[in-house]
């Protein structure tokens, strides 16, 4: 099993999140994050104030899936989520040693 963590901008939530469903993902996690990369923030004017933003608003999806599953999984989050710009996020994939479904005690492949 393969844990896959996308931090992605937010406005490309619905579209991997329409992407993974075609794929037949069932479920994930949704966390808010805030972050910078080599785009390091920017500068806003705010009632004839200028504000620097440090930290861009970003989205984390996290999924576990089966080890086959891993190679479409991150192509359909990379085409959802690219914009071609700076600041389109990163994909991160990790090794899960076990996964337990809390409800029926199932184990492995089978809790997910």
């Amino acid at each position: 099993m393969k844990k896959i963590e996308a931090i992605i901008k937010p406005f490309k939530l619905e579209d991997v999140k329409q992407a993974l469903h075609q794929e037949g993902i069932e479920g994930m996690t949704i966390i808010d994050a805030k972050g910078f990369g080599r785009q390091k923030g920017h500068t806003e004017l705010y009632r004839g104030a200028e504000y620097v933003i440090e930290f861009m608003p970003k989205v984390k999806i996290e999924v576990v899936v089966d080890d086959d599953r891993v190679g479409t999984l991150l192509e359909a989050i990379r085409n959802a989520a690219n914009t071609g710009k700076i600041g389109d996020g990163k994909i991160f994939v990790s090794p899960i040693e076990q996964a337990i479904r809390i409800r029926t005690s199932e184990t492995g492949n089978d809790a997910l």
